[in-house]
């Protein structure tokens, strides 16, 4: 197929959707200086103080403003919600978190405990220890109480499902790389045009290894795909009778094979690159990726120069009312959408900028894997339907950096549909990333121009360990921010230029999602800045179930919208998952006291007042 056609047919019937507008979106130039910062990891930062945040409407500069003080030192409304046995389960497993044998060993001694204890007794010591402070119940009713409670006290949920496969490292190896490994490839594993990122490797076939912070699906068949994307429709409707206003999270390796992500990811870098060549060959590869516009007549020089077409048959591609009617084209305008009804295996197709022609990224795709990369793009849009008639938001995870590309997309597309008249869709953006800024940046330009409503979730990250070891062993750049402190002032400046566009264009939305207090602190000095009411909705904080209450509770009670990651499970299913809080809560507790200092000072409290009984009243 030649470069000509495949271009042809790209733009047709899509590019209209894409208007290049000239002055009608804000420069980033604002947001590009980073915020200098200090912070430390998890709950432990520095002495906390309370936050005065003015609540101003917009309506008139002289309205008489409100101040909330909100004190992350007052126990009282930290832990309100709790009673004192819950907080001393709390302090007991924090306790057992920062001890390492038990940590490193909790998969050998939750089994030896099973044999010992007898599966009843068993279920019971889990439900008062660590079952009881991370996991809400077993099933959609059993977590409306729990659900329902946190609501009185201002927090709200994100549902998850948290039951995993508890397989073996061998037998997550041979999955992964029966999924990930396509009939072409294994007919001839070295031809074609893949990179070696996005190919599987045995050596990270476990996409477990060196991961704490997120659940992984591995690949068996189609049945099974759908068999998750029906506990996904169950979460989402739990979702919606439990919470009047939730979250459900969902993963798209959950929903198809993964071959899939890696050769779209893998398209969709090359191209993205293909861009940037033609962009450096009109002298604007130092430009901020907003403000590359490739001249048109230039453009077309090159791909003749290029072998691509000749330079009347490339004319066509720009005229009309289809692309260029500004005489440039930008990143924005150069991505092509994503159509189900066309034939999946025309969309991997990469540049070959040795031929100057498009090739297919493999020589041949069976009808088989074609029918499975449909699937996969049917079972998103039923769950995005299916949160549509809930009332749901639904938010989609991140992974790893050689899904992220076709995971990001798949989700802007559906964003593009059913963000039209509020956010319904929520994309994850992983700061710890080099390229985060300038993906937020594209999103939010995409949304303005299209006018549809631009969801965030800000995460630091969850891979970093498996990421960097896989480029280093594998031979590729490590896509990880070089230090900690980088990665804090990337949070910052993305969540900065979100801020900024929820401050000019009330359609952008964000989850501040963290436990780090600075992090907080500093989103409620930009919300006080542009006095934005929390009422507004628009600025949303998420923690998990469990842990820094402290932050939750008095942000919940101080009228901003606050929620709790709520996971859900049978006890003998979600043991992989409380395994990764264990091993999570090891950094956060050895490297703070304060959690447990505020739960000891809570305690001592109501002692002291003859509250040792209290009981939450709502």
């Amino acid at each position: 197929m030649s470069y000509t056609k495949f271009l042809s047919a790209l733009f047709r019937g899509n590019v209209s959707k894409v208007r290049v507008t000239p002055g009608n979106y804000r420069s980033t130039v604002a947001s590009t200086k980073p915020k200098e910062e200090k912070e430390t990891g998890g709950c432990a930062v520095i002495e906390a103080e309370a936050v005065d945040l003015i609540i101003q409407r917009k309506s008139s500069a002289k309205q008489p403003t409100r101040q909330i003080k909100i004190d992350f030192d007052n126990t009282e409304e930290a832990y309100k919600s709790k009673n004192s046995v819950e907080l001393l389960r709390s302090l007991l497993v924090f306790k057992l978190c920062t001890i390492d044998v038990l940590v490193e060993k909790n998969k050998e001694l939750i089994d030896l405990s099973r044999k010992v204890l007898g599966q009843r007794l068993f279920e019971m010591m889990m439900k008062m220890t660590f079952y009881g402070q991370f996991v809400a119940g077993e099933d959609h009713n059993s977590i409306k109480p729990l659900v329902h409670k946190n609501e009185a006290f201002g927090v709200g949920a994100v549902l998850d499902y948290s039951v995993e496969e508890d397989l073996t490292q061998e037998e997550a190896v041979e999955k992964e790389m029966d999924a990930c490994v396509s009939e072409a490839e294994k007919e001839s594993p070295d031809d074609g045009l893949r990179e070696k990122k996005f190919k599987a490797h045995r050596q990270f076939g476990d996409r477990r290894g060196g991961v704490i912070s997120a659940r992984t699906y591995f690949y068996a068949d189609e049945a099974k795909c759908d068999k998750q994307m029906e506990t996904f429709i169950n979460c989402i409707r739990a979702s919606g009778g439990a919470s009047a206003d939730g979250f459900s999270a969902i993963k798209m390796t959950a929903l198809g094979r993964p071959q899939f992500l890696l050769q779209f990811s893998e398209v969709l870098v090359k191209w993205r690159r293909f861009f940037n060549l033609l962009a450096e060959r009109q002298g604007k590869s130092e430009m901020t990726v907003l403000d590359q516009k490739l001249e048109l007549e230039q453009l077309k020089e090159s791909l003749a120069e290029m072998g691509v077409g000749a330079k009347d048959e490339i004319e066509t591609w720009f005229t009309g009312e289809r692309l260029g009617r500004s005489g440039a084209i930008d990143l924005l305008d150069w991505n092509s959408l994503i159509n189900d009804t066309t034939k999946i295996s025309n969309l991997l197709m990469v540049p070959n900028l040795t031929t100057g022609h498009l090739e297919p990224l493999l020589n041949m795709f069976t009808a088989e894997e074609e029918q499975q990369m449909k699937r996969m793009l049917q079972r998103v849009d039923v769950l995005a339907k299916h949160a549509v008639e809930n009332g749901v938001r639904l938010m989609v995870d991140a992974e790893q950096t050689y899904f992220q590309p076709a995971i990001s997309r798949l989700t802007l597309e559906m964003q593009r549909k059913f963000n039209r008249e509020k956010p319904i869709i929520f994309n994850t953006y992983q700061c710890y990333l080099k390229e985060a800024y300038d993906n937020v940046t594209m999103d939010v330009e995409l949304s303005r121009r299209e006018g549809w409503y631009f969801g965030a979730k800000l995460v630091r990250g969850a891979y970093m360990y498996q990421e960097r070891s896989r480029a280093e062993e594998i031979g590729y750049e490590d896509p990880i921010n070089p230090d900690y402190e980088s990665t804090n002032r990337m949070y910052h400046r993305c969540l900065d230029y979100v801020l900024e566009e929820i401050e000019h264009n009330r359609k952008a939305n964000v989850m501040v999602a963290t436990h780090n207090e600075d992090t907080i602190k500093f989103t409620l000095e930009k919300m006080n800045e542009m006095a934005l009411s929390p009422t507004e909705n628009k600025v949303y904080f998420g923690q998990l179930l469990g842990m820094c209450d402290q932050i939750s509770f008095p942000l919940g009670q101080a009228g901003f919208p606050v929620y709790k990651y709520v996971p859900y499970g049978p006890v003998n299913e979600v043991i992989p998952y409380l395994s990764r809080r264990a091993q999570e809560n090891r950094g956060f507790m050895k490297g703070s006291q304060r959690e447990r200092s505020l739960l000891w000072k809570e305690l001592k409290r109501r002692l002291l007042n003859g509250q040792i009984l209290y009981t939450p009243v709502y």
